[in-house]
Parts: C-alpha cells; sequence; structure tokens
C-alpha cells in the first residue's frame, strides 16, 4: 500500500509542477497575460444576464422563469485552474471571504429556486433580495480592485 501512495504523490507532485510551470510568473503578479478577457469575466456577464431574467420573470410573476434560471446562477461555472489560482492569489489572505460571498450567493440563488417552486412570491422576492445583496458584497469588495489588478483599469 505504501508503493500506491508513494506513486499517486509523485504524480499529483508532477501534474502540479506542470500545471504551475505553465503559468508565468509575471502573469501571476500583473494579471492578464493576454488580451482576451479571464473566463470569469464572461460567467459574471452571464450571471447578470440571468439576473435581468429573474428580474423579469418576478416582475411578471413567472415563478416557473425564476425556478429555471436560479440554478444556473447557484451553480455557476467556474473558471478554469490556472485562471482560478491567479484569482485567489490575487486575492490573497481574503480568499476565505472570497469563498464564503460565492457559498452565500449559492444558497441565496438555492432558496430562491426554492420559493419559486412552491410559487411563493413574498419569498421570491425576499430571496431575492438576498441574492442581490450577496452579490453587491461580493462586488463592492472585490469588483474594483479585481478590475484595476487584472485589466488596468480604474
Amino acid at each position: 500500500m505504501r508503493h500506491n501512495f508513494s506513486l499517486t504523490y509523485i504524480l499529483v507532485a508532477v501534474v502540479l509542477g506542470v500545471t504551475l510551470t505553465s503559468i508565468s510568473p509575471s502573469s501571476l503578479a500583473t494579471g492578464n497575460s493576454s488580451d482576451e478577457p479571464l473566463a470569469l469575466r464572461l460567467v459574471m456577464q452571464e450571471l447578470g444576464n440571468e439576473m435581468q431574467v429573474v428580474t423579469d420573470a418576478i416582475s411578471r410573476e413567472d415563478w416557473g422563469r425564476v425556478a429555471d434560471s436560479a440554478p444556473r446562477i447557484a451553480d455557476h461555472p467556474k473558471p478554469p485552474f490556472g485562471e482560478k489560482l491567479r484569482i485567489l492569489t490575487f486575492v490573497g489572505s481574503d480568499v476565505s471571504r472570497f469563498k464564503a460571498l460565492d457559498k452565500q450567493t449559492h444558497q441565496a440563488a438555492k432558496e430562491l429556486e426554492q420559493a419559486a417552486m412552491r410559487g411563493d412570491g413574498q419569498a421570491v422576492i425576499t430571496s431575492f433580495a438576498g441574492l442581490q445583496n450577496s452579490c453587491l458584497a461580493c462586488h463592492q469588495t472585490f469588483r474594483k480592485p479585481f478590475v484595476e489588478h487584472f485589466y488596468g483599469q480604474h
């Protein structure tokens, strides 16, 4: 059994080493290494679109459409591993806050879905407010420094 553990350990170390060496140290320090937007920006755009769909559906009391969109918010795509590493390196000591806000957003979207499936309009609105608050908290904490770091915009 010890032999299998050693082989697994070596394999993990090699994969991690190859992954880390494929990410240039300068891109970790200075941000985006290409002119293309990070995958996270595209994820955020998709989330913004879903939030607009939910807002419209709430205004029409279309609980089925709310219930359909909420899981796409809760289970949004994650950036590729290398990009996630760059983001977490940038976030640094605030990583626990970053992850907690993502978890809070996930939970609020799940609650939104459940309320919509029950057809409980008041609970939908309350859940959506919680979702908006978790998004706002993350954006107020991380968006400006993130954009400045990865895109050089002020």
